[in-house]
């Protein structure tokens, strides 16, 4: 998702490697179309963020 000088990559996968190297994978795509039309990212300026849905472990009830 891009917006202005804005860019959103959202990546699947089962394991953070999976995500990488999809992330990768995508992101060698946006380079090249970056540089077909002659737009330069800041590389110092980009971030990234892992976001997981990781299930929490059940809390076990203690009855007292």
């Amino acid at each position: 998702m891009a917006f202005a000088d804005d860019l959103l990559q959202a990546t699947p996968g089962e394991s953070e490697r999976a995500a990488e190297n999809y992330s990768n994978g995508e992101l060698s795509k946006i380079a090249a179309w970056s540089k077909s039309n002659k737009i330069r990212f800041n590389e110092e300026k980009s971030k990234i963020m892992l976001v997981s849905r990781s299930k929490r472990k059940e809390r076990k009830e203690i009855n007292v």
